[in-house]
């Protein structure tokens, strides 16, 4: 059931764009798994081995942490996309990832890629390892009401120097591990 392909193909990168959500995996060798829901229009397909997505300010930066953590296998990261339409189909990115800040020299070109959200943080860069599929057939259907546009209100509301001044304070993870902080307040798109 279950097949694995060095890299994305037209078919994969056609599923991916019709996603409304994305589910991002990250971990440390002592910490806790981390796993989260992504949504907005925040993946980009940057060729067959690279992909990209946005990360906006919300209750941690643990994606953040791990992938720059000083462990022996540094930057283990997985995407992976449902399709809660037809066909059923489940697809998982592995890769080795990176942020790119605000801050960071790569951040103009590639920023240019996507439409900046309010209290965007960083952009993390995946180079992908490997890519698998699989049949999905335990997945529901369900169809997209709407995004939810509280994340990015309240990050458009936010005072520019009250925001700097909290992700300049996010300095750690959790479990710990310590982050780079974005130091530069993104309005993005109105």
């Amino acid at each position: 059931m279950a097949e694995f392909f060095d890299a994305l193909d037209e078919k994969h990168v056609a599923m991916i764009e019709k996603q409304a959500v994305f589910f991002v995996a990250t971990a440390a060798i002592d910490g806790r798994i981390n796993l989260s829901p992504k949504g907005y229009d925040a993946f980009r397909v940057l060729s067959p081995t690279q992909v990209a997505y946005l990360d906006l300010g919300g209750s941690g930066n643990e994606a953040h942490a791990h992938v720059m953590s000083d462990q022996p296998d540094r930057g283990r990261i997985t995407i992976m996309f449902c399709n809660f339409e037809q066909p059923a189909l489940i697809l998982r990115i592995y890769g080795k990832g990176h942020p790119v800040l605000p801050q960071d020299a790569e951040w103009d070109e590639l920023a240019r890629i996507f439409t900046l959200l309010p209290g965007t943080r960083q952009i993390f860069v995946i180079d992908i390892e490997s890519v698998q599929t699989s049949c999905g057939w335990g997945v529901p259907f369900m169809s997209l009401e709407g995004e939810r546009e509280t994340l990015k209100k309240a990050h458009r509301q936010s005072d520019p120097g009250e925001w700097e001044a909290k992700m300049a304070s996010r300095t750690s993870s959790i479990d710990g591990l310590p982050t780079r902080p974005t130091t530069r307040y993104i309005a993005g798109d109105t």
